[in-house]
């Protein structure tokens, strides 16, 4: 028996050497991807053997990989098999989607440079002698033991100084954000930090230990703003209508959030009073339905947003209930489409520091993609839709258990793999991508998208479709025509938008060095198959890395370090924008991204 330590999932067990990597994953729960059942065929199974002594190559695995991932130890999973204690890389595109978002925990390091600072202080009561009042008293200790000198205490927090000093038998610990005192608690309190992604469909909570940086605990969860539309132009137009409908729209994702926030603090035996700090990211619209401000000049050209600059606001004053004096840092946004999530997700992966040429992409509802050329930083948005997400797909669903995720087609052979082997019930959006990429190979698409006879096409009440799994109680799960159509538009948005900025740079496609792909959607994805129906340029699978939910990253960046949020400021600065619709023969252009191909003319 070996020890084999799988990263970056982390998770550690003994295998046997008649025992294959993919079958050893399998009893961890790890779920890699293997449509072939683990016979070889598939090739989906990839990992990298990191340290330690494996079976031979076999001929399969020869022709599955390049010299260069040969040098590097890349192998296929169900065909390798240990021969001494191992450590084990899995790349993202080889996990299964719930898989993947494990890996979305992954933190970058950095050295914690809280805006918070923490005093332990001990106070002498007051006495006929010497009857100092209480706020002098707390300033007087804070300058006797940390020479820190007076300064100003949130009025929530001299609400309740007196009190709470006699309580704590005049032992307390204080929570201050420069020259303010914010909060006050017992010795023993742990003050805390939130970061919160807050997306069009999903919004991603992080629970931070402030001092440290430690992420203590996570929670993903649905926008309820989804109840007003499933796109931000519909948000839009609903808090336009009336004042009623504006504050609605905010209290909703206020009252999610102090849920969230205190289902978090639970976990860890902590309170949300004991939260002294919080950052927010997401798109401007979002943005400005969160603080309340006007949204309407947003969906009129030219789409332009009320605030740009990042705001720091006091969470009592829209709604949250935090620490007294806690504040809500919401990071820059850079134009009317392009908001603070795109800010955040820029941060995290570092590329105002890029040397190469690199394109970011945030796959999602609204998709946002940067280029730094030279120095440049360039974004445009992309109006990508919610096909991504399983909406507007008639078996269309969320990344869950019997979601289809990924297919492969071989002449009439059809197998899928669904979520966490589950019979079919749906298909999400990674799967609809694999889906469609495997008809277009063999042929079932043409270059325009139109679906042609196969054994496994028919005409249903002339809705033409693919049956992929047939079900006798609830109807066999499909993909029309109709849902062809609808991812057509979400990948044509993308590849336009990709197009428009390396066309301003006077480049090519082909002088991309990398291209980062980002958020959920972007994680989930198999890089092969987006390339296959032309929603991204034909490169070099190497070139790409998927880095998860990056803007929630980029969040508890700017949660943990003063010098993060200060950079975070520079980028949405320098951050130049193109508005898509203005880009020269632009129909022409649009239906040129259309095709169902590699290249785009």
């Amino acid at each position: 028996m070996f020890a084999v330590d799988f990263e970056p999932v982390r998770r550690h067990a003994k295998c046997s050497k008649d025992k294959s990597i993919l079958d050893c994953a399998r009893e961890l729960n790890i779920g890699l991807v293997s449509i072939c059942g683990g016979v070889g065929t598939c090739k989906h199974c990839r990992v990298k053997i990191v340290s330690g002594e494996v079976s031979e190559l076999t001929p399969e695995e020869q022709s599955a990989f390049s010299d260069r991932e040969i040098n590097q130890h890349c192998r296929l999973a169900c065909l390798c098999y240990p021969r001494s204690d191992l450590k084990i890389y899995i790349p993202s595109d080889s996990l299964t989607a719930p898989q993947r978002t494990q890996v979305e925990g992954l933190e970058l390091e950095v050295e914690p440079e809280p805006f918070i600072r923490s005093f332990d202080v001990q106070l002498t009561p007051p006495s006929l002698g010497v009857p100092e009042p209480d706020d002098q008293n707390l300033w007087s200790a804070l300058a006797r033991q940390y020479d820190v000198a007076e300064g100003m205490i949130d009025l929530k927090v001299q609400q309740q100084l007196s009190p709470f000093l006699r309580s704590a038998n005049w032992q307390v610990r204080v929570a201050m954000r420069d020259d303010e005192i914010i909060a006050l608690g017992p010795s023993s309190t742990r003050w805390l930090g939130l970061a919160v992604d807050i997306g069009t469909t999903k919004i991603a909570v992080y629970l931070v230990d402030i001092e440290s940086g430690k992420t203590l605990a996570s929670k993903g969860l649905m926008n309820p703003q989804i109840s007003y539309g499933e796109d931000v132009v519909s948000r839009i137009v609903a808090a336009g209508k009336s004042h009623k409908n504006a504050a609605k729209l905010q209290s909703l994702i206020v009252d999610a959030l102090n849920m969230t926030a205190a289902s978090l603090c639970e976990s860890v035996h902590a309170d949300p009073s004991h939260i002294a700090d919080a950052v927010f990211v997401g798109n401007t619209a979002i943005h400005h339905l969160f603080l309340q401000l006007p949204v309407q000049q947003l969906g009129v050209s030219p789409y332009v947003p009320a605030v740009r600059l990042a705001v720091d606001v006091k969470t009592r004053d829209i709604g949250l209930h935090f620490a007294p004096g806690a504040y809500a840092h919401l990071m820059p946004n850079v134009a009317g489409y392009v908001g603070a999530d795109h800010v955040a997700m820029l941060l995290a992966i570092g590329i105002a520091e890029a040397g190469p040429t690199v394109l970011a992409v945030d796959i999602g509802t609204n998709t946002e993609i940067c280029l730094n050329h030279k120095g440049r930083i360039t974004s445009v948005s992309c109006a990508s839709g919610p096909a991504f997400e399983g909406a507007h797909i008639k078996h269309g669903m969320r990344a869950a258990p019997g979601a289809i995720e990924h297919v492969r087609l071989l002449g009439e052979k059809l197998d899928i793999q669904t979520i966490g082997g589950e019979p079919p019930v749906g298909i999400c959006g990674s799967g609809l991508l694999d889906i469609v990429a495997q008809l277009r190979l063999n042929g079932v698409l043409d270059k325009s998208g139109r679906m042609h006879p196969h054994p496994l096409v028919r005409n249903l009440d002339g809705m033409v479709e693919f049956v992929l799994a047939e079900r006798t109680n609830n109807g066999d799960v499909t993909v029309s025509q109709k849902d062809v159509r609808e991812l057509q538009l979400a990948k044509t948005a993308i590849r336009l938008g990709i197009r428009a900025l390396v066309e301003a740079e006077g480049l090519t496609e082909e002088s991309i060095d990398q291209v980062i792909l980002a958020g959920a959607f972007g994680t989930y994805i198999d890089v092969e198959s987006a390339i296959e129906i032309g929603m991204l340029p034909d490169l070099p699978l190497d070139r790409f890395k998927q880095v998860g939910n990056a803007a929630g990253t980029g969040a508890r960046l700017a949660l943990i370090s003063r010098s993060q949020r200060a950079r975070a400021q520079q980028i949405a600065l320098r951050d130049g924008y193109i508005e898509l619709g203005t880009i020269p023969d632009f129909n022409l252009k649009f239906a040129q991204a259309s095709a169902m191909s590699r290249s785009i003319v």
